[in-house]
C-alpha cells in the first residue's frame, strides 16, 4: 500500500509532536516508558512514569491548540483506556497502580499545552 507524500508529512509531523513532548516529561522530571505502545484497544503515543506513577499520553498536533483539542473523541478516549488497562495487568500494583490520563496539544507552530488527567473520572 503506497503512502502518499501527505500521509509522509503527517506521520513525521506525529513523530516530531511526540518527541518533543516525551521531552517536555523528561524535562518535568519524569521517565520515558514507552513510546507508540499498542494495546487491544489501540495504540497510546507515550507512557512516562515518575516514581510509582503511570501516566498514558495521547498526543494531537493541529492547526491550533483549540483544533488538537477537538481531535481527542471520546471513542477514543475509551480505546486508549482498555489498553491502558491491559498495560497495568503487567504492573507490581495491577490496576491498583496510580495511573492518569493525560492528553498533549500541539499546534502548527509546535506550541503545546498537557492537560493533565484529561480524561477525569466517568
Amino acid at each position: 500500500m503506497a503512502t502518499t507524500s501527505g500521509g509522509q508529512m503527517a506521520h513525521h509531523s506525529g513523530d516530531a509532536a511526540e518527541q518533543r513532548i516525551a521531552e517536555e516529561y523528561l524535562r518535568r522530571g519524569y521517565v520515558v516508558d514507552r513510546r507508540r505502545w499498542r494495546g487491544p484497544g489501540g495504540e497510546i503515543d507515550l507512557i512516562v512514569r515518575r516514581a510509582d506513577q503511570v501516566v498514558f499520553v495521547e498526543v494531537k498536533k493541529s492547526r491550533s491548540i483549540a483544533g488538537a483539542a477537538a481531535r481527542v473523541s471520546r471513542r477514543q478516549m475509551q480505546r486508549i483506556c482498555v489498553s491502558a488497562q491491559h498495560f497495568l495487568d503487567d504492573e507490581p500494583r495491577g490496576q491498583l497502580t496510580e495511573a492518569r490520563f493525560d492528553v498533549a496539544l500541539m499546534d502548527a507552530a509546535g506550541g503545546y499545552e498537557i492537560v493533565e488527567n484529561a480524561f477525569g473520572h466517568d
